[in-house]
């Protein structure tokens, strides 16, 4: 185990600084997510992995990109065709997508290959089984390349990286209420944690935190830089925990 520090730089009127304490974890992927307690990732071959203490177990079956939260344990894969664990086992699911969130409420969102966005309803997400579930995907306005949900919204980035919040969202209006409301800043991916924060990296590599979310204000006030140990490509976090996977696939827990 490597150990290294994240020194955490603050952008706006502050002049002091805070540390993450990191761990790398055995292991490397390409993708990871975690929420409700647990991890799930994926690797660069779409072997799908799930962390039991501290050894990684493969499960069946092969995603691009996997997904854990209230709303179960969902993925896509290489050809964009969407799965739900049930029962143990991937269960294939009406539509097609390249990037899925279960961080909503009970919901699904995603985008697919044209950036679109959907989302699925609770009483659709919760009931799926299999053939024969109803699945009546809701379509929002306007594009994103990747989507993530959480419980005081529903954030966005665009193929231009610009960021976008979506409110009101809930498990009956998946789709949300309003206009979509953009953020200051540039990221290349976004992902809502299961208490509301919210983290993302941009193309540089560098990896962001909005602060200042609460009830009142879903958009938060500014953004933080982490200035973790290499260079990242992808970001989730779940329980004081923050999930890094690094350029070159390593995998760093922070908090």
């Amino acid at each position: 185990m490597r150990a290294c520090v994240i020194a955490v730089l603050l952008q706006l009127l502050l002049s002091d600084s805070q540390a993450m304490q990191c761990r790398e974890v055995a292991g490397q992927l390409r993708q990871i997510d975690v929420s409700v307690g647990q991890v799930f990732g994926t690797k660069s071959d779409d072997t799908v992995l799930t962390l039991y203490g501290d050894c990684w177990i493969p499960l069946p079956g092969s995603l691009k990109h996997v997904t854990v939260g209230p709303s179960g344990v969902w993925g896509v894969d290489s050809t964009n065709v969407i799965f739900k664990l049930v029962n143990g086992k991937w269960v294939e699911v009406p539509g097609q997508l390249k990037q899925i969130d279960a961080g909503g409420d009970q919901f699904i969102a995603g985008v697919s290959t044209v950036e679109l966005i959907y989302c699925l309803g609770k009483e659709a997400t919760v009931g799926y089984k299999g053939p024969g579930s109803p699945t009546t995907w809701q379509g929002l306005l306007g594009t994103i390349k990747y989507y993530s949900c959480g419980p005081l919204g529903c954030w966005g980035v665009n193929a231009a990286d610009d960021i976008f919040v979506r409110k009101g969202v809930s498990p009956q209006q998946c789709q949300g209420t309003g206009d979509w409301q953009q953020v200051d800043g540039k990221l290349s991916m976004i992902e809502v944690g299961s208490e509301g924060s919210v983290y993302g990296v941009n193309a540089a590599g560098d990896v962001l935190r909005r602060d200042g979310i609460n009830s009142s204000n879903p958009a938060g006030t500014g953004w933080t830089l982490i200035s973790e140990c290499g260079k990242s490509n992808h970001v989730s976090f779940d329980l004081g925990h923050l999930w890094v996977i690094t350029n070159d696939n390593r995998i760093l827990d922070c908090s």
